[in-house]
């Protein structure tokens, strides 16, 4: 057995400031510890770096997307295309309202969506009949197919997921979206401050969503932001991460089924602080993930990740290498946790997790290139406050390992 020692540096670790600190310790001298001013001032300076219309502040990035998926009407029975290759939280978002996540494989180079089998799935399920039934899972729930052996178009909305901190293929997926009047959830909880073609990720679609747990660009500690220009979505949104009150019920009344999605004023002063900051956060991870890049191009066996024209402007969530064909991942994993080097396999494949094959019946060889680079990719321990020596010190221990 490996001998794991205690970590010589970390996975990640968030870059807080004494102004960062003066902020949430100003929300404790004040009345408001929720619901109060701190929220207006975050979701003003997200809607700035989006340019977007509409900013809501939630308890989460899943809040997020589950609110999303809400506003945008998918009931029971419908199918939303979306990512095997993601957190699990893009999938389990369409799961809570009972609808159908119909995978898409990705792209072997950036991870996100492969648009080409998406203009191929999109045809064929709103075609419906069998041409739909070669995109579903072998086991379907009980209540989606309640016409015998008919399957009916019931594709309602596209969720691309903007992987790595890199936007997804955008142009294609609006122009598919727009052509067939599909709304666009655009995952973005890994990419602020993303540029596709110098518009911000999160832009495009008609609602995006980010994240801010502490290994994100910006952290709230736990938290996330929605962002849109859709007047009836905003509206929707704002009253259901409210327990469902709409504008006019007061404290007690309550128009819609909603959550307690709320972010609090100490995590709200926690990323306006921090937002203030962020060109210069971004910085500071584009400076490590340079250095890593520069270390590893000579480390044979381990293929750094692709930034791809389109992608104007990377923003750095994690430094994921993909190990070469043949070599055993978790044997280099253990050799490096061994020296004392955090590292982890990134991403799993979401149809592959336990509740999914048991729910829908998925297998290995479903998605192929999701699960190569489920197979392959390793996390480095990253953050914008590692050291070069830092940096050195993990790619030296990784030529060693491998």
């Amino acid at each position: 057995m490996t001998k794991h020692i205690s970590p010589v540096v970390p996975m990640s670790s968030p870059d807080i400031s004494e102004e960062d600190r003066e902020a949430v310790n100003s929300v404790i001298h004040t009345t408001y510890l929720s619901m109060g001013p701190w929220i207006d001032r975050f979701e003003n300076a997200i809607r700035a770096v989006t340019m977007r219309k509409h900013a809501i502040a939630v308890n989460s990035g899943t809040a997020g997307l589950h609110l999303a998926i809400r506003a945008v009407g998918i009931q029971r029975g419908d199918i939303v295309i979306t990512t095997p290759f993601s957190f699990v939280a893009s999938t389990n978002a369409i799961l809570f309202e009972n609808a159908l996540p119909v995978f898409v494989d990705v792209d072997p180079v950036t991870g996100n969506l492969d648009v080409e089998q998406l203009k191929m799935a999109v045809n064929d399920l709103l075609a419906g009949g069998e041409r739909a039934r070669k995109w579903l899972p072998r086991k379907l729930p009980r209540y989606f197919d309640d016409a015998g052996s008919e399957i009916f178009p019931r594709l309602k909305a596209l969720l691309p997921v903007d992987v790595f901190g890199q936007p997804a293929d955008m142009d294609t997926v609006m122009s598919v979206a727009r052509e067939y009047n599909l709304p666009v959830i655009e995952d973005s909880c890994e990419a602020l401050g993303a540029m596709y073609k110098n518009i911000p990720a999160g832009k495009q679609g008609d609602i995006g969503i980010f994240a801010f747990y502490p290994n994100k660009q910006i952290t709230t500690g736990e938290g996330g932001m929605i962002v849109t220009d859709n007047d009836d979505y905003a509206a929707c949104m704002q009253a259901l991460r409210n327990q469902g009150r709409a504008p006019g019920d007061n404290w007690l009344q309550h128009t819609l089924l909603g959550y307690n999605y709320r972010l609090d004023e100490m995590s709200a002063a926690l990323g306006a602080s921090q937002v203030k900051r962020l060109e210069s956060l971004l910085a500071a991870r584009q400076n490590v993930a340079d250095l890593y890049t520069r270390h590893l191009a000579n480390i044979p066996g381990i293929e750094p990740l692709t930034v791809v024209p389109s992608t104007t402007r990377m923003s750095w969530f994690v430094y994921v290498v993909r190990v070469s064909q043949g070599v055993d991942r978790m044997k280099v994993a253990d050799r490096l946790a061994a020296k004392g080097v955090p590292v982890r396999p990134y991403f799993l494949p979401i149809h592959l997790q336990p509740y999914m094959v048991e729910r829908f019946g998925y297998r290995p060889g479903d998605y192929p290139i999701t699960e190569d680079l489920g197979d392959r990719g390793l996390a480095l321990p990253f953050s914008g406050v590692m050291r070069a020596d830092q940096v050195e010190m993990v790619c030296e221990a990784l030529r060693e390992s491998l």
